[in-house]
């Protein structure tokens, strides 16, 4: 049996599918949690221009975050598959929690995203602890959320420690 593999199309007739593969980026054949990633910039980037940057990016992430575990359990409920990777939503929101944390600079959002995939693709302890007995859409939101503290953590750690 061919395994079912979503289209835009598909995505188009649900909604909160489509939240959840990140308006279409998590169908990319290849990495989709990186293109997931990459969509995330310029929302953040419009999101900036607009005033919603810092503290204010930083609540509006955690709220995605409650409303991405109801997004990512439909998502996986239409699927039929456990945390399938083109579900990118919760890559979206941990990028936008990181950059509500980090200066408005290229530099810092390009080491953002490229810590964030590191963690993410990687997932040193406790990622993959809490990746592998946190199952549902608040599993697949949470092991993102905790690779973007981590990253948060390293970003800010080097700032400190190199000026």
């Amino acid at each position: 049996m061919t395994p079912f593999k979503p289209t835009f199309s598909w995505l188009r007739q649900r909604p909160q599918c489509l939240l959840a593969f990140g308006f279409g980026s998590g169908l990319a054949p290849k990495a989709p949690g990186t293109f997931g990633t990459l969509a995330a910039l310029p929302i953040a980037f419009v999101a900036h221009l607009c005033g919603i940057s810092g503290g204010l990016l930083a609540i509006v992430s955690m709220l995605l975050f409650i409303l991405g575990i109801g997004i990512c359990n439909r998502a996986e409920r239409e699927l039929g598959i456990q945390d399938y990777g083109g579900i990118v939503w919760d890559e979206m929101v941990a990028m936008w929690l990181i950059l509500a944390c980090v200066p408005f600079k290229w530099s810092w959002w390009l080491a953002a995203f490229v810590l964030f995939r590191i963690f993410d693709a990687a997932k040193p302890w406790p990622i993959k602890w809490f990746d592998r007995r946190v199952h549902g859409g608040f599993g697949i939101m949470l092991d993102d959320i905790i690779a973007a503290l981590m990253t948060m953590l390293v970003l800010h750690s080097a700032a400190w420690l190199f000026g």
